[in-house]
């Protein structure tokens, strides 16, 4: 189904662009509907309703460009599309491009941050040290593509702590930081995160929508 560029306002002479952001994950649309806002507030990020395609690319850049290739192609608009994870260093990168099926095909969230704890239960604080990294392509319909990159530095925590956030976020400790990304406010987390550093690198590239 396409969806037609909206015209909406917010006062005279205001013009809203609709870009799609390819996932079917209420909380990532909301997380990058408060980033993108902050900055664009031209731009109104729209969820995506086609099929899922395959996500058999091997880095999170392949994987942000199959999404938002089929998101663009399926929509005619514009598409953004994140694809990240989170890299343990002592684990040498892992879970990685993996990191939503950690623990297996059902994408189970408490399962996948269940095992990752476990796997680091001997591991003492100075070898905990991880990154959550967020990778975002851009494609338009006509067939522009770019792709930047967020790093968010931290280290994971012995235990789960906070309700906020989703998936790694109850374990994961940015730098700088006592308290789990999932215990930071919407507001501290949107200006910090992985996914908040590639936005910003893909500002610039936005003159395209």
């Amino acid at each position: 189904m396409r969806r037609p560029e909206g015209c909406a306002g917010g006062g005279a002479g205001t013009v809203t662009r609709r870009i799609v952001l390819a996932t079917h994950n209420p909380h990532k649309v909301a997380e990058f509907a408060a980033i993108v806002a902050a900055t664009r507030p031209d731009l109104e990020v729209v969820g995506y309703d086609g099929p899922e395609p395959v996500e058999d690319g091997v880095t999170f850049a392949a994987n942000a460009l199959i999404k938002a290739r089929a998101a663009a192609a399926h929509t005619g608009l514009p598409a953004l599309a994140d694809d990240s994870g989170i890299c343990v260093d002592v684990l040498g990168g892992s879970p990685g491009v993996f990191s939503a099926y950690w623990a297996g095909h059902r994408k189970d969230a408490g399962a996948n941050l269940a095992l990752l704890l476990d796997q680091l239960s001997d591991i003492a604080d100075p070898h905990r040290t991880a990154q959550f990294v967020s990778t975002i392509a851009l494609v338009t319909p006509e067939g522009a593509e770019h792709v930047v990159e967020g790093i968010w530095p931290g280290r994971l925590a012995t235990s789960a702590s906070g309700a906020g956030g989703f998936g790694y976020d109850p374990i994961f400790l940015p730098d700088g930081q006592d308290r789990t990304a999932a215990e930071l406010s919407p507001g501290e987390k949107n200006a910090a995160s992985h996914r908040a550093r590639a936005f910003a690198a893909l500002v610039p590239l936005l003159s395209e929508v």
